[in-house]
């Protein structure tokens, strides 16, 4: 019986690991899909904005940070008090939202590190 569960136990963990490689492969094969297509805003950004940053930049005014709202297009793209822009249409390099999720300063980075919902390199990309 010990054999059998030394074998089950080795198949079980080779098995793990393919599934990893596997899930690995899928993820880059999906950013290069998104990579290849033209982006649609509500089908790959506002989900991400929607599970990363409206908690604190949506439409709940009481709940609203720094008086920047990303669910409205006009809010999202105009002048902030502090002189910058969250984003910039067409301009990446331009925008304050992509310094912020890709900051690794924990007093600058957004969301917040307490917050654990770090935006992903490929979401940053995205």
């Amino acid at each position: 019986m010990g054999f059998t569960a030394s074998v089950f136990t080795s198949v079980r963990s080779v098995g793990l690991a393919a599934l990893l490689c596997l899930a690995a492969a899928l993820q880059a094969f999906g950013a290069e899909l998104v990579a290849g297509q033209q982006l649609d805003f509500n089908r790959d950004i506002r989900p991400i904005l929607s599970d990363r940053c409206f908690a604190c930049h949506g439409p709940d005014a009481e709940d609203r940070q720094a008086g920047l709202r990303l669910d409205d297009r006009a809010a999202a793209v105009a002048a902030l008090e502090s002189g910058g822009t969250a984003i910039v249409p067409g301009k990446p390099d331009a925008s304050e939202i992509i310094a912020r999720v890709t900051n690794t300063d924990p007093d600058v980075v957004m969301p917040p590190p307490h917050v654990n919902k770090p935006v992903t390199p490929a979401e940053a990309d995205i």
